[in-house]
Parts: C-alpha cells; structure tokens; sequence
C-alpha cells in the first residue's frame, strides 16, 4: 500500500482488496489470537505463547466496557492506516486519514471489494482479470474448497452485549465511514456491470447498529459509457 512503482521505472501493478465489517473483523481477530481455528487444537498456543490465562480467557464484554488496550484505540484503528499509506498522520483516527485512504482507493485500486458479498466481488474479478480469475466462482463453490473453508471458523467466537457493540462502534466510526464509502462504491460498480447482487437480505439491525447508507443492489438496465473503455480507463491510472 506504499503505491511507489512507477517512481523506479516500473508500470503501475493493478491493487485489489477485500475488507469486511470492522466489527465482525475485530471480533474475529480477538478470539483467533486466543483460540485459533479448527485447522489445529494448539495453533493458538503457538500463535501467541506468552498470553497469559487471564488475558486468553478475558471476557470480551470486560474488555470492550472497562476499556482494555486490546480493545480500545489505537487497536481499532486498522482499515484505513493500511489504505491510507506511510504518512505518520495515517496512524491517527481523523477526517485527514480518512480522506487519504479513499483517495488512494479510487485512484490506485481496480476493485476493492466487501467480504460480505464475495461471490460478487469473484464475479468482477472474473470479469476484469479473466486471464487470472476464470472459473474462481466454480472453484470457491467446490465441495473440497469449502470443506477447507469450513476448518478455518474461529473458534470459541462469542457476541458481545449490545452496549459493548455500540461501543465497538463509537470508537470506530471512522472505520466504518471507510467501510460505508467502500461498500456504496462496490454496488455502484455492480449496478455498472449489470450485476445481480448475491448477497442475502440481512436480518433487521438492532438499534445499537449504526444505520448503513443506502445500497445499490440492482442492475441498471441501460449504461450509456461502454464498460469496456471503462475499464482500460482504470488500467491508464
């Protein structure tokens, strides 16, 4: 995420990504360090031996309300440093960063998708790069792909209280400003290419949720600019 090539003489590489909910990333990450996944019993005891009992075991609520440093900031502040670049103001949670980070995202990325919706994000990467992602669709919905899938399923994943969320979601709501701007991007990417939106209709949110923009799930019928010379357009970046 430096974005330095071309200063050597190189052409610019095509950058994509995936992100996913800033919560649900941070939920993950906390008990995959304590527990791991199903692909080995002690894979998390190697991962992070020096972890005391008492902080492995650490209720996650306890952290998040009494304000623990694993779940406070800077900890949560992860998405947008890595977008944004190597400028010592990218490491502080502010509109500077924020706006940084998408700048970067739309004038750097050929895609940057969202992990909710990742046969979306397959269907496009097909569709742009077809000599490095044909068939990715047949082969992520493979039996023995998603078997292998199935074993790295953090284990001992727990939900916190709905006041911990929302504190979850204070402290990070530059994070999810980020995530929203990503996220209005994709669909409108979709709806470009006529994409029928695969992702399935999401429960209620609680009120603790912060409310999301509006989507963009459904195809637009007619496109005025031809997709093709919109996508050498991205390439010439």
């Amino acid at each position: 995420h430096i974005f330095l090539p071309t200063r050597f003489g190189g052409d610019q590489p095509v950058y994509i990504n995936i992100i996913r909910d800033p919560v649900n990333r941070f939920l993950s990450n906390y008990f995959f360090r304590r527990f791991g996944d199903w692909r080995g019993e002690q894979n998390h005891m190697i991962r992070t031996p020096s972890m005391r009992q008492e902080e492995r075991y650490l209720d996650i609520n306890v952290c998040i309300l009494e304000n623990y440093p694993e779940c406070s900031n800077p900890r949560l502040f992860y998405i947008i440093p890595y977008f944004c670049g190597q400028h010592p103001r990218c490491r502080e949670p502010g509109e500077w960063a924020l706006e940084r980070a998408k700048l970067n995202v739309n004038e750097n990325f050929l895609l940057v998708g969202i992990l909710e919706e990742l046969e979306d994000v397959l269907l496009l990467l097909e569709r742009f790069l077809p000599h490095y992602f044909k068939d990715v669709l047949s082969i992520y919905k493979n039996p023995e792909h998603r078997k292998l899938g199935n074993l790295t399923v953090t284990v001992k994943k727990t939900v916190p209280s709905p006041e911990a969320i929302q504190i979850l979601y204070q402290r990070m709501r530059y994070e999810y400003e980020f995530y929203y701007y990503v996220k209005e991007q994709f669909h409108l990417l979709k709806r470009k290419f006529g994409l029928k939106s695969h992702v399935r209709k999401p429960r209620p949110r609680p009120e603790f949720f912060i409310p999301s923009p509006l989507e963009t799930e459904e195809p637009i019928d007619d496109e005025e600019e031809d997709d093709e010379k919109w996508l050498e357009d991205i390439y010439r970046r």
